[in-house]
Parts: structure tokens; C-alpha cells; sequence
């Protein structure tokens, strides 16, 4: 591969791992010398990569680096446009406007062959068949900062009740969003159909457990595969 394609899979293979990685490990990886990974390394850290480790301990990439404009196969051109194009269809205000614009940034750094062939997918989203779609901006947001949520909810059975959760997840299907939460009411993984979650009210307080043990126990607990994308990254 050219030195640009493996300064971009050095990238990539660094941030595929949360942890540090030995040198020795990403160059058999590369299929490159430690002496040219190094090199590589230099060079990355030089162009404002948050490159952090050194030679016998490991490198890890932190956040905050923004990769130059990549390649994208066929294959992954569809794949984001599709999966954008139904989020604008199907996602609250927020949501579909994010989508709308991470395909235009995604857009504006494609060569011109790229580029019309993104204006030009042929994979079409039905609109969606609600006329109204709750807000779920309030929701998105407390799951990322982990903080518990009181709602007032009327069950299948239309009774209320109030509860106070612990949110780390959104479940997103064809007619209903589901808010997958540990329940303090019920001391249990509960899920909450959220067009029946008639007020929420976000707390200042974070909950006591992460979101990402929360979300490895709702897996088991529903015998659901960790996804092949981050269980990569572990």
C-alpha cells in the first residue's frame, strides 16, 4: 500500500482500541518494520493526531482528531446513505437534521466521482407513516451523560404511574421507539414505549452504574450477540 493508506490503517487500527497497543502488534498488523511504524507514528503526531504511548508500553489515539477525507467503496457509500436517509425519515426533528448534515459534510469531501455517485443512490426510504414524533433530544442526551430520568408513563394497560430510570438506550423500529432503562420502581431492566411517556424530567444526578455495564447485562439478559464493532474494539 502507498505511505497514505497506511498512515489512514495505522489510524484505524489505533482507533479500533481503547487501550494501548504494542508497537510491536500494530506493525505485524501493517506488515511493516517497528522502525517504519515508528516513523509513521512521528509523522501522524506532527499533523495533529493525539497519538499517546511510547516504544515497550504501547500507543493509544484520544479523542479529538479529525481524519482526513477517506475513500468509500461502493458498498459503503451505500450503507451511509441509506442508513442516513432513514434516519431523516424516521428520526425526530433533531435527529433528522443531524443526519441531513453529517451526509452533506460527508458530500462536500468526496471527489466528484464519489460525489455523484452519492447524489445518485438509487436505495430509497419510505416516509414514515406517524404524523408526530415526540422528542427524544431530552432522552438521547441524558443517556449520554448518564444521568437518571423521572417519567410519567401509562402502560399497555393505560395506567400511570411514575418512574424514576436509568436510560442507556433507544430502541429504534418501524412505528415505535423504545427506551431500554434500569427501573428503580421495579428494581429491573424495564423497556418504555416512548409515545406513552406522557412527561419526562431529567435529573442533575448521574446514575451509580456505567451505561456500558448496564447495556452488557441487558444483552444477557435478552441473549443478544455483542455487535461485531465494538466487541473489535475490545
Amino acid at each position: 500500500m502507498s505511505r497514505s493508506e497506511r498512515l489512514l490503517a495505522l489510524l484505524q487500527l489505533l482507533r479500533g482500541h481503547r487501550y494501548a497497543i504494542t508497537g510491536a502488534e500494530l506493525a505485524s498488523q501493517l506488515g511493516i518494520s517497528l522502525r517504519t511504524l515508528y516513523r509513521d507514528i512521528a509523522t501522524l503526531q506532527a499533523q495533529g493526531a493525539h497519538i499517546e504511548g511510547e516504544p515497550g508500553i504501547g500507543y493509544v489515539l484520544r479523542p479529538g482528531f479529525m481524519l482526513p477525507p477517506l475513500m468509500f467503496s461502493e458498498e459503503e457509500l451505500d450503507a451511509l446513505v441509506l442508513g442516513s436517509r432513514w434516519v431523516v425519515a424516521h428520526g425526530d426533528g433533531a435527529l433528522s437534521a443531524s443526519a441531513s448534515s453529517a451526509l452533506a459534510k460527508i458530500e462536500a469531501v468526496l471527489p466528484a466521482d464519489y460525489r455523484q455517485q452519492l447524489q445518485s443512490n438509487a436505495l430509497l426510504i419510505g416516509t414514515s407513516r406517524s404524523d408526530s414524533l415526540t422528542d427524544e433530544a431530552p432522552l438521547r442526551s441524558a443517556i449520554r451523560q448518564q444521568r437518571k430520568v423521572t417519567l410519567s408513563y401509562r402502560d399497555l394497560k393505560d395506567e400511570a404511574s411514575e418512574r424514576t430510570v436509568w436510560p442507556f438506550a433507544l430502541g429504534y423500529f418501524e412505528q415505535v421507539r423504545v427506551l431500554v432503562a434500569w427501573c428503580e420502581l421495579r428494581q429491573g431492566l424495564r423497556h418504555f414505549r416512548v409515545d406513552r411517556i406522557t412527561r419526562m424530567q431529567p435529573q442533575d444526578c448521574r446514575y451509580p452504574k456505567s451505561r456500558e455495564s448496564l447495556l452488557k447485562e441487558w444483552r444477557a439478559t435478552q441473549q443478544i450477540p455483542q455487535p461485531k464493532f465494538i466487541a473489535d474494539r475490545n
